[in-house]
Order: structure tokens, then sequence, then C-alpha cells
């Protein structure tokens, strides 16, 4: 069975017409269609969205309860026998900046069971019904359509706005990678023209026409006849110059503005791109353009592999990073000691931060705290580290 097979292979699939589209409160016909504007094919643009997605490859995808352990322990291998968790934030992250908007849809097994998940690109997706349940229909570029129940999917979004369910368009970037463009094809033309000599001149003692043509044939079977050498002109022509093309240019200032608006866009900047943030600076990329991915990841997926009543009973899916792996070397070992005095993070949590694996058995899992701390029982007795007695506080 094909990938193909294993997701969209569907019994209750609709077999004739669809009742309609699915009506919403926006849109009467929910429609997404890919966006023509192929604005990763832009060095400046591919770079930012590629610095996003590289960090959001590195988030830990963390399975939560008890429910659907046979999903659990398939889902903590890898989201699809085809793709590992990086693999898959990596794309989902690339589609959604493309795209703003990113579908994610189950893989099934033989018996129908939901074995993991897989992220789609289609070039056109349609929000259907079909005996009073609304389905997504994809299109893609080679004309084959499928189907799936919208609540077996997940949908991530940008800039969602006009419509109820899919993101806008990247159109508001258009100036900006109009700008671009331009300036690629000016310093293309200014190569070409720094290696190209023409001039221009004034000649006389021609009364006919025919025989400044002739002269011109002359000339170029002499001069452009493509031996090379210097170029020789008779006495006959005045006031030779050469023309100098000067193709204009964006500055410095104006080609680093155009590259602040693409990283506006998309909420990365020099320092990311470049792999120079760490540490507060680092820490606010997280904040401004990690975490909200990977909140709204985390409720897609819980919602799409999970009932009310097994998030109810504390079933869900958690995408996290441990941010403090980019702070200064000072700031970590300030924090690694502090946080294990008191008994906070183990060692293997430490050695985490230090990028080092945990210890083996099991053994990094204890905590300690140091002799002159005190413990706080529940009870509001006080246990002092290496003391078998307690006393009231």
């Amino acid at each position: 069975m094909g990938l193909f097979d294993k997701i969209f292979h569907r019994p209750s699939a609709p077999s004739g017409d669809p009742q309609g589209f699915f009506k919403t409160f926006t849109a009467y016909t929910p429609i997404f269609t890919s966006w023509g504007g192929c604005i990763y094919e832009s060095e400046v643009v591919r770079a930012a969205i590629h610095a996003r997605a590289t960090h959001i490859s590195k988030l830990s995808m963390q399975i939560c309860g008890t429910a659907k352990p046979k999903l659990q322990t398939r889902l903590k291998v890898g989201p699809n026998e085809f793709q590992t968790w990086g693999q898959f934030n990596y794309r989902l992250s690339t589609i959604l900046d493309v795209q703003n908007t990113a579908f994610i849809v189950p893989v099934f097994d033989e018996r129908m069971e939901v074995t993991g998940i897989y992220p789609l690109l289609p070039s056109m997706c349609e929000i259907l019904q079909y005996e009073q349940e609304p389905w997504l229909r994809y299109t893609f570029q080679n004309g084959q359509k499928a189907s799936v129940e919208l609540r077996y999917c997940g949908i991530m979004t940008k800039f969602q706005y006009q419509d109820d369910f899919f993101g806008e368009d990247n159109r508001a970037l258009n100036p900006t990678m109009d700008m671009i463009t331009l300036q690629n094809q000016a310093i293309r033309e200014a190569v070409k023209n720094s290696a190209t000599f023409r001039f221009m001149a004034r000649v006389n003692n021609f009364a006919k026409a025919g025989d400044l043509a002739k002269e011109r044939e002359r000339f170029n079977a002499t001069n452009l006849s493509g031996e090379g050498g210097l170029l020789l002109f008779p006495n006959t022509y005045e006031e030779i110059k050469q023309i100098q093309s000067q193709p204009y240019t964006l500055d410095a200032n104006q080609m680093q503005q155009i590259k602040e608006r693409v990283c506006d866009y998309f909420g990365v900047n020099n320092d990311v791109l470049q792999n120079k943030a760490y540490g507060d600076a680092w820490s606010a990329f997280y904040e401004g353009a990690i975490e909200p991915y990977a909140i709204q990841l985390s409720d897609v997926l819980t919602r799409m592999l999970f009932s009310e009543r097994e998030q109810a009973a504390g079933a869900m899916v958690m995408a996290t990073a441990n941010r403090l792996q980019y702070m200064t070397n000072k700031d970590k070992l300030d924090v690694s000691s502090q946080m294990a005095d008191r008994g906070i993070f183990n060692r293997d949590t430490i050695r985490e931060i230090w990028n080092l694996p945990p210890l083996p058995n099991g053994q990094g899992q204890a905590y300690t705290i140091r002799g002159e701390y005190w413990l706080l029982n529940a009870d509001g007795t006080t246990t002092k580290k290496g003391d078998d007695l307690t006393s009231g506080t």
C-alpha cells in the first residue's frame, strides 16, 4: 500500500456528488487555492523561511496521557514511517510560511486505524458537505483528488482574516518581491555591460546611403571578425567617443531596507539568519516566531488525535524546546548550579542544557540538595538534608 492509499483509502469516502459546499460565516464556498507567486524562489525569502524551519525542526514532540497507547508508541518514534519529527516540522513550517495554510492528514493502516500523520501540499482544497458532515477534498498538481473527513484533519494558518478556515496569501509581499527582482536584473545587466565596449563616431564624405552601408560592412569585417586586436578608425571618422552604460542599482542602505522588510514579514533578523542569536536574543526569537508555531501545532495535533474525553483525561501532544541550550556558557553554568543545589533540576536535565546525553540506567534522574537547605514537607514539617529527624515549623 502506497502513501496515497494509506492516507486516502477511505471506505466511507463520498462515492457520489457532494451535497454542496460547507456553509461558513464569511464564505459560502470555502476554497483554498495555492498562490502562484513563487516567493520561495527568492534567495532572501528562502533564507528567512529556512531559518525559521530549521529552528522549528528542533522542537521536541511529547505525547502525554494514557489514551491510545499503540498510537503514542508510534508517534514517539516519528510522525509516520517516511519522516522524522524534524523533517515533519521543517516541511510543515515551510509550507505554512509559503502558503499561510498547512494541512495535516492522518495515515491509516489496513484496519483503518490511525498510525501517524503527514503534511500535505495540495494545489487546491475545498470543504464540502456529504451526509451532513464536512469533508476536505484535496486536488493535487497532477489532477488527482482525494477526500478526508474534516474532523480527522488539522489545518494550521497564518494571516487568517477573510476565510473561516484558511489563511490569506502573500500578495502583501509583492512590492518587496518586485524590488528584489528588479535589483537582481539590474546587477545582472551591469555585469554584462561591464565586459562590453561600445563606441560612436561621425563619418564624413559619404553622400549616398549605399556607401555608408558598405563602410559599415568593411569596418565590421576589419575590426569585429572575432580575431580581436585593436580598433582602427580611418581619418574620415570624427568625434569618436565611448558610450558609457551606467545601469541603476540600489545602494547598500536601500538593499538593507528591502532585506529587513522580508525579515519583518517572516519574523527573523540577521542574527538568526547568520546563526548569531543566543541568550536573550534567541529567547526573543523563540517567543515571537517558534513558540506560536509550537502552541498552534500542539493544539491542532491534540484535537486531531484525541477525543474530547481523552483530552479531558490528560491526553495531549506538546511541542517544546529547551531554551536554556541557547544561553551563553556562563549563564548555563549559573542556571545549572543554582537549580541543581535546590533540587529543581536533576543531572539529566542539566546534561541536556549542555547538549549531553542522559546517564545510563536512570542514574541522572536523582535530585541533589545542598546540606544547608531544609525541605518543607506537605504536612508543614521540615527535614534537613541527611537528617532523619523532622521538626515542626
